[in-house]
């Protein structure tokens, strides 16, 4: 059996900014599986080969009995294939790119040949590079990005690309998500800050107008003009 640990500690933060950006979007639901460093078992000639991704997205899966937990998932016998895989590479390993085709595989075989993940995405943040394959004819091809640098993720309805920022105190080039129009999904972060800036504005607004209200009434008052005989 093969198993896979984080190899860095930018990967948690950026699995948890992608699902972040989903949920404050209203993009989940509970029949998804949307999970990080968690594991996809598959067999292969009798052997169970586990691969635990830095990101995953199963678009349906099976409730698991009441009381238990989800520890792993296998594909098609609880739910789903598996929709979209992810992959952060750290500084001292490659073997996101691994084709081994003999146990404990490769990730890029085991994803490619063993699970048939139709999407499978390689995030070097150190380096900035950002890499989707794409499955076509059993074979991963890699894809062009737009003018703007992003890529076309169907399972999602949505674009990946990198975007520099700030979350967590942590000022790195982050993976985010635009909507078909272009639009970008918010962090719950930058939704907050938002709604505070929008409450700050009309706040300001009100008090500009009471400002304004009290003038009024004061030069009212200079002209000798009393508001209660008015109607």
């Amino acid at each position: 059996m093969s198993d896979e640990s984080v190899g860095n500690i930018q990967e948690p933060f950026l699995a948890a900014a992608l699902t972040d950006a989903l949920g404050a979007a209203n993009r989940l639901n509970s029949h998804m599986l949307i999970a990080s460093n968690f594991g996809l078992v598959g067999s292969v000639n009798g052997n169970i080969v586990v691969k635990a991704p830095d990101w995953l997205y199963v678009p349906q899966v099976l409730p698991v009995p009441e009381g238990e937990i989800r520890r792993r998932y296998t594909p098609n016998l609880e739910g789903n294939p598996v929709g979209v895989v992810m992959e952060f590479l750290s500084d001292t390993e490659a073997g996101e790119y691994s084709i081994r085709p003999s146990f404990p595989y490769g990730k890029l075989f085991f994803y490619e040949k063993i699970l048939k993940v139709p999407t499978y995405v390689i995030f070097e943040s150190l380096a900035v590079v950002l890499e989707v394959r794409r499955l076509q004819d059993n074979q991963y091809v890699v894809q062009q990005p737009t003018e703007e640098g992003r890529y076309w993720i169907p399972e999602l309805e949505l674009f990946l690309g990198i975007c520099y920022g700030t979350r967590l105190g942590l000022t790195i080039p982050w993976l985010r998500w635009w909507d078909e129009s272009g639009n970008l999904l918010l962090w719950s972060s930058e939704q907050a800050e938002q709604e505070r800036q929008r409450a700050d504005v009309m706040a300001n607004n009100l008090e500009q107008e009471r400002q304004r209200n009290q003038m009024l009434m004061a030069k009212l008052q200079e002209l000798g003009i009393d508001l209660n005989t008015l109607s």
